[in-house]
């Protein structure tokens, strides 16, 4: 079905009442909101942002799992001119704090599972003057929809444009602080992406009926951005809290799913679970993955369990979500060199390799994966040396991703030019785990790597060199660990080495450190 170009995210809401209003937008723990009650809440909410003060280009910070409340939290900020700021729940308060401190955000949103946090917390956040509780009032907090039902359904309408933020996510930083991705009306929507169906790929079109699971969460783009995608289709969508497999095969038969997003290590534990093979997939035409590409064995499975299309996207933050995609019909069972790479860019997408001076390169030949597109950030907040770094005069986005092109026009990843490793669809930076790891009395140095994991794609491993007469054993570190950072960023394992390779500046040989542990695979990043 053909969709309108919308011009602003607030226009999904407005246009979507006007045209489905009695239609189903999300199915969220049996409460079902259709696109009509969708749009007059987010209004509600709306004005209510604009009682409490909020102009703009503010940010509003989101800590809580997913919900049909966010999205209606999103479209209400935007309504209002604000700017979406969802906070990864999984972190420490130390990062969460952090990162709500950057953005500046006065009000802040909180989740069930988290109002005790910040209530035991309220002194890390002295920027905040208001907190919300999504789902009921706790721990001294207001309940979101007693507040918000309090406003008139009036769309306050706030002027906004192609250009104007909408959605701040932060992604982790090498240096161990994560940057504010501003994503831009324009780069969320693709405002110059044809969205004829006549133009599109079977797997990208949405048909009437078409039932999507939001089942990443909202804190990634890959959450944010599908609920997104399910809305700018007219689509119905179903929210999953968290992804539970069990509670996901449930879904997909209770509400006839028919197009998903998920990484592999999801998908790989869904195919796992003793009821797979006894559940009707019968509706589901198209499984999207990302973050890693598919094993072929995994593949293998996921066609004999799940008897639908496969379609592998690559993206980030930075690039509002996906800009390149391998479709079913380069997914073949008996594997072929293209899975191996991401696929090709979409429409409106200019993807090159190019060298350190940012010249072009020839297929075949590695370089760093470059992007200039209506989907790129429009900056990191509050940080002109690193978007200077990141995009250049031209709008070329650099990803941080060494790769190489062939001669169809494929785009195949070697390595991350910044050590990224992706664990289970998680960004996780080295030098972030290195800087909580070395403050341990016996560390005198560290080094983290991504190792081969077969549930996870890549897990995290710690290289470790103690102190003269010090000793330590893995669990002590991977504790050490814990207590500073997110648990998912912790080092799964720990090896202690005498010396750390370097070369003669001092910079650490993470291929070095890494090679053994890969010697044998296809791709030796995640």
């Amino acid at each position: 079905m053909k969709v309108p170009a919308f011009q602003r995210v607030a226009d999904i809401a407005r246009t979507n009442a006007r045209d489905r209003p009695e239609q189903i937008l999300f199915h969220f723990e049996g409460r079902a909101t259709s696109y009509a009650a969708f749009d007059a809440n987010s209004s509600r909410a709306a004005n209510a942002l604009i009682a409490l003060g909020l102009k703009p280009d503010d940010r509003v910070a989101y800590l809580g799992k997913n919900s049909d409340l966010y999205f209606e939290l999103l479209i209400a900020a935007a309504k209002a001119g604000g700017v979406m700021t969802p906070v990864n729940w999984r972190l420490a308060v130390p990062e969460i704090a952090w990162i709500i401190d950057n953005c500046g955000a006065r009000i802040l949103f909180v989740g069930p599972e988290f109002t005790a946090l910040v209530a035991a917390n309220r002194a890390a956040f002295p920027g905040v003057e208001h907190i919300v509780a999504t789902e009921g009032a706790a721990d001294g907090f207001p309940d979101y929809r007693g507040w918000r039902d309090t406003f008139p359904a009036a769309d306050p309408d706030i002027p906004r444009g192609e250009r104007d933020a909408v959605i701040q996510m932060y992604t982790s930083g090498t240096t161990g602080k994560p940057k504010g991705a501003v994503l831009t009306n324009g780069s969320v929507l693709r405002s110059r992406l044809d969205r004829d169906p006549a133009l599109q790929a079977d797997w990208e079109r949405w048909e009437a009926g078409d039932v999507g699971l939001v089942a990443m969460p909202c804190f990634h783009i890959g959450g944010t951005g599908y609920g997104i995608t399910v809305m700018t289709n007219g689509a119905t969508g179903v929210i999953t809290r968290e992804f539970d497999p069990g509670g996901v095969l449930n879904l997909i038969e209770a509400h006839g799913i028919s197009k998903i997003f998920m990484v592999p290590a999801a998908m790989q534990i869904i195919v796992g679970q003793p009821r797979a093979r006894e559940v009707d997939f019968s509706r589901l035409r198209h499984i999207a993955y990302g973050a890693s590409p598919i094993p072929l064995d995994l593949l293998r499975q996921c066609i004999d369990v799940f008897q639908c299309g496969f379609v592998q996207m690559y993206g980030m933050t930075e690039t509002s979500g996906t800009i390149a995609a391998l479709p079913p019909e380069d997914h073949d069972p008996a594997g072929n060199e293209r899975m191996r790479s991401v696929g090709k860019p979409l429409r409106g997408v200019e993807m090159r390799v190019i060298d350190a001076a940012g010249n072009s390169l020839p297929p075949r030949a590695i370089g760093e994966i470059a992007i200039r597109a209506q989907a790129n950030m429009r900056e990191y907040w509050g940080r002109p040396d690193a978007t200077a770094e990141t995009i250049d005069a031209d709008g070329w986005l650099r990803t941080g991703d060494a790769g190489y092109t062939d001669e169809d026009g494929y785009f195949y990843l070697h390595d991350r030019v910044k050590d990224m490793i992706i664990s289970g669809g998680e960004n996780v930076y080295p030098a972030e785990v290195e800087n909580a790891i070395y403050g341990h009395p016996a560390v005198a140095d560290v080094a983290v790597v991504g190792v081969p994991d077969e549930k996870w794609g890549e897990a995290v491993k710690a290289c470790v060199v103690l102190r003269e007469g010090q000793s330590a054993d893995a669990a002590e570190i991977i504790g050490w660990a814990r207590e500073r950072i997110a648990g998912y960023k912790c080092p799964k394992s720990v090896d202690f080495i005498p010396a750390l390779p370097r070369n003669p500046s001092g910079k650490i040989l993470r291929r070095e450190l890494r090679a053994p542990y890969w010697e044998g695979q296809d791709r030796p990043i995640g």
